[in-house]
């Protein structure tokens, strides 16, 4: 549990669990509206950031596991992952080309 209130986000938290959080409403999003039919309900993310002199850097690592159906296709998967969750919600000052996505 974070209890204390920061200024790294506009909702006052620190940003791995915000952006962590925005992960996984967006995941719910895309499965809701059958944009990604393989899709299911359970879903976990975790999101690592580099900090510089005590400020954000750039985001280090993601994690998404998600529920799916058989029908799931893991390549196929990064490239959705990818352009339609973690490039819509990330600064672009933060997502780098170094970024490790599991």
């Amino acid at each position: 549990m974070f209890g204390y209130a920061n200024n790294e986000t506009d909702v006052l938290m620190p940003a791995p669990i915000t952006y962590s959080h925005r992960l996984v409403h967006k995941l719910a999003k895309l499965r809701k509206s059958n944009d990604v039919n393989w899709l299911r309900p359970d879903a976990k993310s975790q999101v690592t950031f580099k900090y510089e002199s005590g400020k954000i850097h750039s985001i280090d690592t993601i994690v998404i596991s998600t529920q799916h159906s058989p029908k799931f296709l893991k390549k196929k998967s990064k490239i959705i992952f990818m352009d339609k969750v973690i490039k819509m919600f990330c600064q672009k000052n933060i997502y780098t080309k170094t970024l490790k996505f599991l």
